[in-house]
């Protein structure tokens, strides 16, 4: 038998059958074999690569997309957030642009701007400090011009203005209002000032009679009183007890006559009694007999001032002043908003300079 052939033998129910093939051919079909093995297993490997990397990918497209969503989500509330922001900022706009209009009204009304006068550079800040600064000049003025009621207000019985005389039975023009109020009702001192008068007024017909001198020409008067609790002379600051109503000279029963007079011009104490920090504004417009624009004027423009620290402190530490000129800067130096005339500090002068003399 030839040893290069090869026989294969096939048994079946026909019988059996061989086959010779070469040996060249068993070595091609052995490694046709084997190929196709080797194929078949780089195939499946490969494949379960791909199935794996796929997964992957899928898992990671799965992440990318949830962080997708929690970024768009981010996204949407910072537009939320932000769309807020601009509304709020919108509105706080709108909001500053009516102060600043409001503020523009104050500054011309208390004498810091012009009308039709505004600064674009000026910032907003700066012009509420000058306001401020203005609002401490305001509460100098409320407490150094006539503000408020000197008693307990109980009602009025006659007004400013013509009447009929209620003892003389003659139509006068009635230069104060009267104030009702019992009899020895506390009188405090309406605004701060000097004590010019204080006595029975008989050619007047008011009785007990006092005038008490303020700044910047205001003057009060307080008529048919019963007794007093100052002498001319004195300094008093707003609020102090200067006397008691009575029913003094010609009167048809207890009641207070008050008067404001300003460089002598008889003026209406209503606006008066009823002015506060509240609407400070409102005398500017109804009393037109007062230079308030002049009189603000002279009061943004003080040059000199005695609440510096170093001059407070030279003042405190003479002790050897008396009253009451040692009274009246004690008291100026408490107020905080004290801003002082330079005639009124020239006086002070003078009253300091006697005092020492006497000492």
């Amino acid at each position: 038998m030839d040893k290069n052939r090869f026989t294969i033998t096939i048994n079946d129910s026909r019988g059996i059958k061989q086959y010779h093939l070469h040996e060249i051919m068993k070595k091609v079909i052995l490694y046709s074999i084997v190929g196709l093995a080797v194929v078949f297993a780089a195939g499946g490997f490969f494949i379960y690569y791909l199935n794996y990397s796929l997964d992957t990918i899928t898992q990671k497209k799965e992440s990318t997309q949830m962080a997708l969503n929690s970024l768009a989500e981010k996204n949407s509330n910072l537009e939320n957030i932000l769309a807020e922001k601009e509304k709020a900022i919108a509105t706080k706009k709108h909001e500053l642009d009516v102060v600043a209009d409001k503020l523009s009204d104050i500054e011309q009304l208390i004498g810091l701007k012009e009308a039709d006068v505004v600064d674009e550079d000026e910032s907003l800040v700066n012009r509420l400090d000058s306001v401020s600064m203005s609002g401490q000049k305001v509460a100098f003025m409320l407490e150094n011009i006539p503000s408020g009621y000197p008693i307990k207000y109980k009602g009025t019985t006659s007004k400013y203005g013509y009447r009929v005389h209620p003892k003389l039975n003659r139509r006068e023009f009635h230069r104060g209002i009267d104030l009702r109020a019992r009899m020895n009702t506390p009188l405090y001192a309406p605004a701060s000032g000097v004590i010019e008068y204080a006595g029975h007024h008989r050619r007047s017909g008011y009785g007990k009679l006092i005038i008490l001198d303020h700044a910047f020409g205001f003057k009060t008067m307080y008529g048919h009183l019963n007794k007093f609790a100052t002498k001319p002379g004195s300094f008093v600051k707003k609020g102090d007890l200067i006397g008691y109503t009575g029913n003094t000279g010609m009167s048809n029963g207890p009641h207070l006559h008050y008067e404001v007079r300003y460089i002598q011009r008889v003026l209406d104490p209503t606006y008066f009694v009823k002015w506060s920090a509240k609407n400070y504004k409102e005398i500017f417009k109804k009393e037109k007999r007062v230079s308030w624009q002049s009189l603000i004027t002279a009061i943004n423009h003080q040059k000199s001032t005695i609440t510096q620290p170093s001059l407070r402190k030279d003042l405190l530490s003479k002790e050897r002043w008396s009253s009451p000129a040692h009274f009246i800067l004690m008291e100026t130096l408490k107020a905080p908003f004290a801003q002082v005339v330079q005639s009124q500090w020239d006086e002070m002068a003078k009253l300091m300079a006697k005092s020492l003399q006497k000492k």
